[in-house]
């Protein structure tokens, strides 16, 4: 890196002081002919002035090449840094939702054993599939909603209470898009909706693609003594990387109507 970067420096200071010979001699003709102006080299033999001019035009040619290298290689430095940046945010995701669950799973165990094991290997599928399908750039509109039914099941097994929970789902199974996007709206609809409430507590989830969007809602009910206006870690998470998969091609928004709180993704095709 520290080589790379003399050669650049170096290979800039060539160019601008050989950009400066033009001046230099037409400055030297001033000089020595004692004239107030002249034509740049108009005192020299047409060969050699040719054969200088074709120089000047290689040269022009080497610098714009040299121009576009540099851009092209700050793009690709944007481009990797927004790379390594979204990696971390992925890799932020799972531990984010796993160790909600394994909190809670750690008191079943001990009152239901055999409730306690169905429930970790149903947890097992959920982390395989975040850890190996979430490494991928995209996956299947149809692959991320079995995770969330996955997810839901999780939950219908490992609450002692009625919930009403719906899930309309009219999409297009082999649209393409990022892995672990909905998982945060769905988990904080649990969160903060069906785990704070003791009764009459429902989710309503509806994902429909139409021409070239998904839209995706997740409505829920929760106790209005709750604060949700300031967004939590994973709502954060979401939205940068939203900004760095779906710039100018997302929608997120969210409502709260006295105790019902909705959540709303709109995303475009990549």
């Amino acid at each position: 890196m520290i080589l790379s970067t003399n050669k650049n420096k170096w290979l800039l200071i060539t160019l601008i002081t050989t950009a400066l010979i033009p001046i230099v001699i037409t400055a030297f003709e001033i000089i020595t002919t004692e004239k107030e102006s002249v034509a740049f080299l108009g005192n020299y033999n047409p060969i050699v002035s040719i054969i200088i001019i074709t120089y000047y035009i290689i040269l022009l040619g080497l610098g714009i090449f040299w121009l576009l290298k540099q851009l092209i290689s700050i793009t690709k430095i944007k481009n990797e840094k927004a790379k390594n940046e979204l990696m971390l945010l992925k890799s932020q995701v799972r531990p984010h939702f796993f160790f909600n669950m394994l909190n809670n799973l750690y008191s079943l165990v001990g009152n239901d054993a055999k409730k306690g094991q169905e429930l970790i290997l149903k947890l097992s599928d959920l982390m395989r599939y975040s850890i190996y399908e979430g490494e991928k750039d995209t996956v299947s509109l149809k692959e991320e909603v079995d995770y969330l039914k996955n997810y839901i099941e999780l939950h219908k097994m490992r609450y002692h209470k009625k919930i009403d929970i719906s899930f309309n789902c009219q999409i297009e199974e082999d649209r393409k898009v990022m892995p672990l996007l909905f998982i945060i709206l769905l988990e904080n609809a649990f969160k903060h909706g069906v785990e704070r409430l003791i009764d009459n507590s429902y989710v309503n989830i509806n994902m429909i693609t139409t021409g070239k969007e998904i839209q995706f809602t997740v409505e829920n009910n929760f106790d209005i003594s709750e604060n949700l206006k300031e967004p939590g870690i994973g709502l954060k998470n979401l939205k940068h990387r939203l900004e760095l998969v779906y710039p100018k091609k997302h929608k997120l928004s969210f409502t709260i109507v006295e105790n019902i709180y909705k959540a709303h993704l709109t995303l475009n095709k990549l």
